[in-house]
């Protein structure tokens, strides 16, 4: 699987757990983007960023759980195990980060990807290819940071890194929240970075590449809200709130 150059982060300090990432795809894919709002009985209501008929994707729930994607390109599918947005449906399914963890482990995802899930205790990164599933756990600062490569050895799978710059959108993001505070605007200010331009965490489309950031998204879960930027976060082309248990909002 491959289809975006997103940059991802899960925060954890005291009583705050944040939660981003900037959405990065083909520009012609805008269109089909909807915010998909799920009440469920016996199970925690869903809201969230998806495309236009995929169940699972980017968002939190009423339990307080949210999960992030980040595309990885490497060998291998395995029938038998979920395929990814599945996997994020379970975890928004979930009542807990631990829960939700738990559930990817037995079940096992398909193809290559990074999924960072997150509640009010903090955040764990889970990369996944056909063969395993490797844990990475919050930073001595309590954060989570992931682009688009495999940050541990998966042993026998093959990785084809086409976005070069994804080692440098990881490097930057990590060297920018060591700057900052996990505050709402200062996540917001990090996913709003140019450096690198047009390639950078705040990505822009060029001649040659329709690639760009399609949303961008800062969960607070403590409490049950995300602030979403539909379009480039430095250009918005609209800005609304997910809160999945408030009805009608």
């Amino acid at each position: 699987m491959f289809s975006d150059g997103c940059t991802a982060l899960s925060w954890k300090d005291g009583n705050t757990s944040l939660l981003a990432q900037n959405w990065d795809w083909q520009e012609e894919q805008k269109n089909n983007l909807v915010r998909l709002r799920i009440k469920q009985n016996g199970k925690p209501n869903i809201d969230m960023i998806t495309e236009a008929g995929i169940i699972g994707k980017i968002g939190l729930n009423s339990a307080r759980v949210g999960v992030c994607l980040n595309a990885i390109r490497a060998n291998g599918v395995d029938y038998r195990k979920l395929p990814c947005h599945l996997a994020l449906r379970l975890c928004l399914d979930s009542r807990s980060r631990k829960e939700a963890v738990a559930a990817i482990q037995y079940a096992g995802v398909a193809s290559s990807c990074h999924i960072l899930v997150a509640d009010p205790e903090g955040g764990t990164g889970v990369e996944c290819s056909s063969a395993d599933i490797i844990l990475l756990p919050m930073s001595n600062g309590g954060r989570v940071i992931h682009t688009n490569h495999y940050i541990q050895v998966h042993p026998g799978v093959i990785e084809n890194v086409p976005y070069k710059d994804t080692f440098a959108r990881l490097a930057r993001a990590t060297e920018l929240a060591k700057d900052s505070r996990p505050e709402i605007v200062s996540v917001q200010k990090l996913l709003q970075d140019e450096e690198g331009y047009p390639t950078a965490i705040n990505r822009q489309h060029t001649d040659d590449d329709t690639t760009a950031t399609l949303f961008s998204i800062v969960m607070d879960l403590e409490g049950r809200f995300a602030d979403v930027r539909m379009g480039r976060p430095t250009v918005p082309e609209q800005k609304f709130k997910l809160r999945p248990d408030v009805e009608g909002v």
